[in-house]
């Protein structure tokens, strides 16, 4: 039986290495420069698994073997039945992350594939409030912000691409014991408008998590 283990970011990751790898291999005649991509593919896929057992291991293989476009895309399919689901939602615990939100407007969680999803993200216009929610040691959290459009293509702090962005602004739960009543503190990044893109291309949960953190529980 499969056991799932690769998380989305992971399985983003492996497929960015199988296309530089493709690429090379279709683009290079220089036999040591591909050989030395292959080395450095496999690698990289080693560095995002470095506590596999031998089980996993035999599902990821060996990718500096791979050679023909049939091979490399018949590869990324074997992964498939190892991807790790994002732990499926439902609109009453989305509601119970954000109680203060009384008419709170949730996607269609029926039309997500939570095999490829990092974080759930959704923009409400009418507020102009975004959400995100996502699982953060073991434990379901949602943090919500305001979302101001830049109407143009940034750099997403999250998947590190190259997309059309928009200003999420989050105010702390955190307080530092020695606040006044009135304090306040916000942080804030450029995240891709397309949510569902931006879980496509995120290969890194690092700055995602740290960022979570910062509004939850502080620096």
């Amino acid at each position: 039986m499969n056991q799932p283990f690769i998380r989305n970011h992971q399985y983003n990751d492996i497929k960015k290495q199988v296309g530089l790898l493709q690429s090379t291999c279709n683009s290079v005649s220089d036999r040591k420069v591909v050989e030395s991509v292959r080395y450095n593919a496999q690698a990289k896929l080693n560095e995002v698994f470095p506590e596999a057992n031998e089980m996993q291991k035999q599902a990821l293989g060996n990718i500096s073997l791979l050679q023909t476009a049939e091979e490399f895309q018949r590869y990324l399919r074997s992964l498939e039945p190892y991807l790790a689901e994002f732990a499926h939602v439902t609109e009453n615990q989305l509601k119970k992350l954000f109680p203060k939100i009384k008419k709170l407007k949730v996607p269609d969680l029926t039309a997500i594939d939570y095999r490829y999803v990092t974080y759930l993200g959704w923009i409400d216009i009418a507020t102009n409030k975004l959400f995100l929610v996502y699982h953060l040691n073991g434990k379901l959290v949602g943090i919500e912000g305001k979302y101001t459009p830049t109407n143009k293509k940034g750099v997403c702090f999250v998947c590190n691409r190259h997309e059309e962005v928009a200003l999420f602004t989050a105010v702390t739960k955190w307080k530092p014991a020695s606040a006044t009543p009135d304090y306040y503190r916000a942080i804030g990044n450029y995240l891709c408008v397309n949510s569902e893109a931006c879980n496509k291309n995120i290969t890194d949960v690092a700055v995602l998590e740290k960022f979570i953190q910062g509004v939850l529980i502080g620096p």
